[in-house]
């Protein structure tokens, strides 16, 4: 283990990640220290866990606490230079850590976040600017599933946004960034893997509780950076589509399909009246 490596803790929040976060942490160093949030109260996960691999912490989150608030309670609890936030259905590459060191030695830790890269199309990078012969990438911004944050370069009280609960909380965090004049790269050379929607166990449960977070984290981040009128202007659409699907959805007697779009404009509604992002899987 180098020394980049000795400087890195890696952060993960789950919930009822059983049936994918081992795969995750046996792509990691067993001699780097992870702490695991845990946002399902399992204390079985944490006894496993922790059993299981040597170099694992669990938190056991008294409740399910979400994507920003969990990652926050978790680098509390980091004492190295780096934060390495890591979803658990996202696997490292095996030279993964080895690149981000290079590109670590070459910015020569002007950064505040440097992200591996997940595969050969950069295209949805916006402000591309490329140096070190194209190895090392900076952008506007990266997304939450595997991000190396350099603690010392970040002054927020607390990093991620908990008004947020799930959804846009790693682009929240990355425009202030650039507003504070922080740095943002990509690794090219640097492999992850990331299943997608994977991170919990299925259930129509879950993805109705996706599906009303995407529509409140979209209104409340466009309502936070750009104001009201562009917040409407970007969600009226979708709430006009859901609209129409719902009533469709009802009138042909597609259940699923009818739960999905109105729960998508539950979620919206409660973002139109200012409410926080109240919604969990178990409300339903």
């Amino acid at each position: 283990m180098n020394n980049f490596e000795k400087n890195i803790t890696f952060v993960i929040v789950s919930f009822k990640s059983n049936h994918i976060i081992e795969k995750c942490i046996q792509s990691i160093n067993s001699n780097i220290k992870i702490v695991v949030v845990e946002n399902s109260n399992n204390f079985v996960v944490k006894k496993y866990l922790e059993k299981k691999f040597l170099n694992v912490e669990v938190i056991i989150a008294n409740n399910n606490l979400g994507y920003g608030k969990g990652n926050n309670l978790g680098i509390s609890k980091v004492n190295t230079q780096y934060a390495f936030i890591l979803n658990p259905d996202a696997t490292l590459g095996k030279n993964c850590l080895n690149e981000l060191s290079k590109a670590q030695m070459k910015l020569k830790d002007d950064f505040t976040i440097l992200a591996p890269n997940l595969s050969i199309n950069y295209g949805y990078f916006s402000n591309q600017k490329k140096n070190s012969q194209n190895e090392i990438l900076e952008v506007d911004y990266v997304k939450g599933f595997a991000i190396l944050i350099n603690l010392k370069k970040i002054n927020f009280d607390k990093i991620f946004d908990e008004n947020f609960f799930l959804f846009l909380e790693e682009i929240d965090l990355c425009k202030r960034i650039k507003e504070s004049g922080g740095r943002i790269f990509v690794a090219l050379n640097s492999e992850i893997q990331h299943s997608g929607k994977q991170a919990s166990e299925p259930s129509l449960n879950i993805e109705l509780c996706r599906n009303w977070h995407w529509m409140w984290s979209l209104f409340y981040y466009n309502y936070k950076h750009f104001g009201i009128l562009t917040a409407y202007r970007v969600t009226i659409r979708k709430f006009i589509s859901s609209l129409f699907k719902l009533f469709f959805s009802l009138l042909f007697f597609k259940k699923k399909e009818f739960l999905i779009h109105y729960y998508r404009l539950n979620g919206l509604f409660n973002a139109f009246l200012k409410r926080p992002a109240w919604f969990r899987p178990y409300n339903i």
